[in-house]
């Protein structure tokens, strides 16, 4: 029997730590729990909300709905020769499927260690960071359809990966609720350390021949160095997603900025590190009120401790206004706002 709670506060289910209440809660613990939930009309059609690890997320006021918390936690691993089928529960917290791929010797997700959150949030979002996003190693993930009350299964090509986009942040928003993913790893790996500081950092750690264990450690060591821990200070990581733009416009903002961070995405598009943007605007560390940007890391917003999610909102506008203004590049939240 679920139990559904009510006037419920947020603040220990998003990384920010927004002091905000909802007026249903449940947690999801099994798949079946879903079909249990909406067998009952009223809340197929009541305003609800799909919670993962709450990292990617920032309340500017109550939530006058249901808040679904998924926890449905499971990991199963199967080997076909040099391929590995790797299953995972929606509230399996990332991290700890990516330390259990490491450890078995699974490759593909090591260089998307320590990203905040769950696993069913990685499709939706299409996580990704150092050169690798969850679609490169994505094989399906199971959904229960809440209009129909049916499982159903999505193949990569369902998806409609984007960058920090699928199908379920657009045309099949609010539809579907995902239960599990699996992903296709394998015994081979293919190390990647073209991106960011990783080739940097493991010369210096005098490692040549480097192994999915140290490409983690690696990524895990940057990310700490520039993230801040969301358990002492509220932060939902990157707050806006890196801009991408035609090369024309790199051209014309590299001869004023020749120092401009970037990187072809393909023949006609080019993108821009974010946090480069914002730093060169002056926002670095910048503290206004209970909210800021991160000492070490532009791209973070911070709550101070206190901040509202309004707070938050309306600093976020001045960057973007900012950061318009000096290059004429527009960018957007990667963060939902409730």
């Amino acid at each position: 029997m679920l139990n559904i709670l009510e006037n419920v506060s947020l603040k220990k289910y998003n990384s920010f730590g927004i002091n905000v209440n909802t007026r249903y809660f449940v947690e999801i613990n099994q798949k079946e729990d879903l079909v249990e939930l909406f067998s009952d009309e009223q809340w197929k059609s009541y305003p609800r909300l799909i919670l993962g690890g709450g990292s990617n997320i920032l309340f500017t006021k109550d939530y006058d709905g249901l808040i679904i918390k998924m926890n449905i936690k499971f990991i199963e691993s199967e080997i076909n020769g040099e391929n590995v089928s790797v299953n995972a529960g929606a509230g399996v917290v990332w991290n700890d499927l990516v330390t259990y791929c490491v450890n078995q010797g699974y490759a593909g997700i090591e260089n998307l260690s320590l990203i905040p959150g769950s696993v069913g949030a990685s499709p939706i979002q299409n996580i990704g960071a150092y050169g690798v996003e969850v679609k490169d190693v994505f094989d399906s993930c199971e959904t229960f359809e809440i209009e129909t009350g049916l499982f159903k299964t999505f193949s990569k090509n369902d998806c409609k990966f984007g960058y920090r986009e699928s199908v379920f942040k657009q045309e099949l928003k609010s539809k579907y609720i995902v239960c599990s993913v699996t992903y296709a790893l394998s015994l081979s790996p293919n190390i990647n350390t073209s991106y960011g500081a990783i080739s940097t950092e493991l010369e210096k750690r005098e490692v040549s021949k480097p192994t999915i264990k140290d490409v983690s450690e690696v990524v895990s060591s940057i990310r700490v160095s520039k993230l801040p821990d969301p358990s002492t200070i509220g932060n939902a990581g990157s707050f806006f997603k890196n801009p991408i733009i035609p090369h024309q416009k790199v051209e014309e903002l590299l001869s004023e900025y020749p120092d401009l961070v970037h990187y072809k995405v393909d023949e006609n598009n080019t993108k821009l590190a974010a946090g480069w943007l914002i730093e060169q605007c002056g926002w670095k560390g910048k503290v206004v009120g209970n909210t800021g940007t991160w000492k070490n890391q532009a791209l973070v917003l911070v709550n101070h401790g206190g901040a509202t999610g309004k707070e938050v909102f309306d600093f976020s506008d001045l960057i973007i206004s900012d950061v318009n203004k000096k290059f004429g590049v527009f960018l957007e939240r990667e963060v939902n706002i409730i």
